[in-house]
Order: structure tokens, then sequence, then C-alpha cells
């Protein structure tokens, strides 16, 4: 049970998300470039997000442990909100610089 009672800045979810690795690649989905908005109300914490792939065999696993990090972020008011959106479609240009060097690219 969450006992926060005040909601995390846009750096301080970000961060958080750094956490939830993609088990396929190794990397955290912050800096796989997967994390498309973060919108956070008084009421809700929205995240919009993607996969590498519309097939991605971990999509929900992913979005799963997505869900678990950031609802211990929030207060219990707070609907916890994640949105898989397939628009713009992911590419490895939209990895950090990090990430890239990390594969070679």
């Amino acid at each position: 049970m969450t006992t926060t009672t005040a909601l995390p800045d846009e750096a301080t979810v970000r961060d958080a998300l750094r956490e939830v690795i993609d088990p396929e690649i190794g990397e955290n989905i912050v800096d796989l470039g997967l994390i498309y908005q973060i919108e956070i109300r008084p009421e809700q914490l929205l995240v919009n997000m993607t996969m590498t792939s519309p097939a991605c065999p971990m999509g929900e696993m992913i979005t799963e442990e997505v869900h678990a990090v950031l609802t211990g972020l929030v207060p219990a008011s707070c609907q916890v909100a994640i949105q898989l959106v397939w628009e713009p479609p992911w590419e490895p240009a939209m990895m950090s610089d990090a990430s890239r060097e990390h594969f070679g690219w």
C-alpha cells in the first residue's frame, strides 16, 4: 500500500521507469525511447508508451511492471493510466545516446 501523499514530478517518474527493463533487450524502457508522454494531474498519472514492435511478446509484462512502479509513486487517490501507442513507430534513433553506444549503433 502506498503512503505517498505528494505527486511526483516528471523527472521522478522517468527515474522510476528506468527500473523497468525490457527483458529481450536488457535495457531500461526510458533509455530505449519507449516512453512518449508523461502527464501528471492530481487525479491521474498518464503515461503514453510504445514497444519496440507491436508483436512484442513481453508487452503485457512490461506494461504490468510500469503500472506497479508508478502506483508506488502516487497517492492512493491518483489513478495510474498506461496507454500503448504505435504512432510514431519506435525506431532505434529514439534510444538514448548511451543505449545506442551500448549496442554499437
